[in-house]
């Protein structure tokens, strides 16, 4: 609910339990008056007293007593007497930076706008949200910037985006254009982020704030290994169930910054949008700039709570089409089992073997296409070998079988060696002049270009509209570098990271608007572009190449923070860490499938994964659309990790524990969350019956289960 306040002149945004309170001061100044709990309260103005600024701080020429440099600035700009991290800079055509916004009008409106050519949340009906809209505008500039705020009916999530249009009669540069600025009274937080690198993404670090500038960024052209555009501020002492919680997430691909600053007043300023290095968008007059859409959780309840918020929000609103819902089919996966040394009857083989097991859908990985036999060439070559492969005999025998089939593709690179590059070199990221850099035997094609975006289209087109194939795996396996566009003149290059990035969006959205049944599932390297903008054009994304299920545990831990199971792509492989139990029980938190040979299982291993596949079809239901708890996390307990999916009526729940090291003579009670303390749950397989208080309250002994390394157990409760 959105309800303007007259008298005090505040706007109030409340979801279920949450608020979030904007004051409009005299003068035009746009404040954040308050974000937390729920409050009945309308006049918020105290909680916008900060101690005087410092003497070298400027003031408001009409009223000495008010300073940007210490107020709870909404959308703070640069050079206007804010010293702190700024959201937005406009230099004008007289070259200054001086940005001040102030406020004009305001609108509320049932139901979420568009954002044309970025992903965002969407609503299927106006009733399940308002928007507000406030328009600010520099009056020397004429820059209009509308604050755009949508408040869900169904969670405690609140998006925010930025338009910003050129109402002036001469060309200004944006070179700093964030979607987001919470400031918050107080330092006393942890930020709790999720770094990474190829193999080992989404690592949870937590670290207190201290003064001055802490956060996260990437310039690499893509969301990335290294950071995800995700974090959350945590009360000091904050648990997986106790404490204040502010979480941040930027539904963006490319480049992105989160910072938090600490001021000399020990209050906490967070922004968020894409990363100022290398921006820079030039705005002639009636143009418009529109940011990416960023999304604030707040819970009062700890870490666990923000996560289930953001996953029941991403689930319903973020990802979309047929497979939204519809149960997406068990899938083997071409790669690790034959890597590029395959052929027709090999891969009817695995399909043959993959069909007795259960498995749905056969998967062909990279080595498809063009003369690829290894990753030296032909990237950008999107036509079937047919020395290698008879793609219309294959699909057709593995539909024959009842099985879907599925294909590989890298639409946005291209290998040196390929006809592509011969015919077009200048279609390659380059900076003319200057030698590119090349990774892993590849260099991207540059997606900002209509020409090159109508290239790779027309390709996938020739396969995807000729043969009957089901899924589709996109992925991007390198950073960019030497970012520059033959298309930009000089004074555009600022624009060409941004532009890349909408053309892939561009790119998804046009094949799945095409192709409405094809099951999309992005990946990059693994996990190097898992965010919400990818989520929002792929229902799934690969969530690591590890596929050790003790490695997989941080990761699958550090990704649940934000992101819900049913987007995160999850595989048993033949790696010889664990048992196949053990793998299975871990890749069931996720989409589920199988990246080995099937022809190299023995009798004992193909029972377990005709038992997974059966466990697959029993719990999907409630994977996907239960809620989570992190019972015991890893970067809690080096030796047992834990976690639970429970019903939303709270009739059933599955227990998975991991053993992830021997540790002897430590007592294990295992107290369970989210269940009914008042009914009585019996455990399947053993058929003992606990009431949820004591599940919850007391724990479940767990001491006396003689788990070697790397062993598991599930345990699945019904309420009577």
């Amino acid at each position: 609910m959105i309800t303007y306040h007259e008298q005090n002149r505040t706007i109030k945004l409340d979801t279920p339990n949450t608020s979030y309170v904007l004051g409009i001061r005299e003068g035009g100044f746009l404040l954040n008056l308050y974000y937390g709990r729920r409050l009945p309260d309308d006049n918020l103005w105290s909680l916008a007293k900060r101690l005087k600024s410092a003497s070298f701080s400027p003031c408001d020429p009409d009223d000495p007593n008010f300073s940007q440099d210490v107020a709870p600035m909404e959308y703070p700009t640069n050079g206007r007497g804010d010293f702190r991290v700024c959201a937005l800079s406009v230099r004008g055509a007289d070259g200054s930076s001086v940005t001040d916004l102030r406020y004009v009008s305001h609108r509320v409106t049932a139901g979420k706008p568009d954002l044309p050519g970025l992903p965002h949340l969407y609503v299927t009906d106006d009733t399940q949200c308002e928007t507000l809209e406030v328009t600010l505008c520099d009056p020397c500039t004429n820059v209009e910037a509308v604050l755009v705020y949508t408040v869900f009916h169904d969670c405690d999530v609140i998006a925010k985006h930025v338009r910003l249009t050129n109402r002036g009669n001469q060309t200004v540069k944006l070179e700093r254009a964030l979607s987001s600025c919470v400031d918050l009274p107080s330092m006393d937080f942890d930020l709790v982020t999720l770094w990474g690198r190829h193999a080992k993404e989404r690592q949870l670090e937590r670290r207190p704030l201290g003064h001055g500038l802490q956060g996260i960024h990437s310039i690499r052209g893509s969301s990335s290994h290294s950071h995800n555009p995700f974090a959350a501020l945590v009360q000091t002492g904050a648990t997986e169930t106790t404490g204040d919680v502010y979480g941040f997430n930027l539904i963006y691909s490319g480049n992105f910054t989160l910072t938090a600053e600490v001021d000399h007043d020990a209050t906490t300023r967070v922004v968020m949008g894409i990363d100022p290095t290398d921006f820079g968008w030039l705005l002639a007059p009636g143009d418009t700039f529109v940011t990416p859409e960023a999304v604030h959780v707040f819970s009062a309840d700890g870490l666990g709570s923000m996560s289930r918020t953001f996953h029941r929000c991403y689930d319903a609103h973020l990802i979309r089409g047929r497979w939204q819902k519809q149960k997406r089919p068990l899938l083997i996966n071409s790669w690790e089992a034959a890597y590029f040394d395959f052929d027709t009857d090999k891969l009817i083989s695995f399909a043959e073997r993959a069909k007795e097991l259960g498995i749905e859908m056969l998967v062909m990985d990279d080595g498809w296409f063009g003369k690829r036999n290894d990753d030296t060439n032909s990237l950008g070559d999107g036509f079937i070998n047919e020395k290698k492969l008879n793609l219309g005999r294959l699909i057709a025998t593995v539909h024959g079988m009842g099985l879907k089939f599925g294909i590989w593709y890298e639409p946005e690179m291209i290998s040196p060696d390929s006809d592509l590059f011969r015919a077009h070199p200048d279609w390659c990221v380059h900076v003319p002049g200057r030698t590119p850099s090349i990774a892993r035997q590849q260099y991207v094609l540059d997606v900002s270009r209509p020409d090159v975006r109508e290239n790779i289209f027309a390709q996938m087109r020739s396969v995807l509209g000729t043969y009957p194939i089901d899924y589709v795996k996109w992925d991007f396996n390198r950073n960019l570098s030497e970012a520059s566009s033959a298309l930009l003149p000089a004074e555009r290059s600022g624009e060409f990271f941004h532009r890349f990035v909408l053309g892939t969006y561009a790119l998804q959205d046009r094949l799945t608007r095409e192709f409405p049944n094809l099951l999309l599932e992005n990946c990059s390297g693994g996990g190097g572009r898992f965010d919400p903008g990818m989520l929002y054009y792929s229902p799934q994304i690969w969530t690591s190449d590890n596929t050790d299920p003790i490695e997989r545990l941080n990761i699958q831990f550090g990704t649940s923070l934000c992101y819900p199971a049913s987007s995160m792509g999850a595989h048993v492989s033949a790696c010889d860490r664990t048992g196949y139990r053990t793998k299975g029980d871990v890749a069931l938190w996720g989409t589920f499938g199988y990246e080995l040979d099937p022809n190299k299982l023995g009798t004992e291993d193909r029972e377990i994964v005709k038992a997974q596949v059966k466990d697959y079809h029993k719990y999907y239901d409630l994977i996907h659309s239960g809620e989570l708890y992190r019972l015991l996390c890893p970067w809690d307990n080096a030796f047992v990790c834990a976690w639970s999916f429970v019903s939303e009526d709270k009739r059933e729940a599955l227990v998975t524990v991991v053993r992830m090291r021997r540790q002897d003579d430590v007592l294990l009670h295992l107290k369970l969350q989210g269940l009914d303390p008042d009914a009585m749950y019996t455990v399947e397989d053993t058929g003992e019956t606990y009431s949820g208080a004591l599940l919850m309250y007391a724990g479940l002994e767990m001491t006396d289960k003689a788990w070697d390394d790397g062993e598991s157990c599930k345990l699945h409760l019904l309420a009577e």
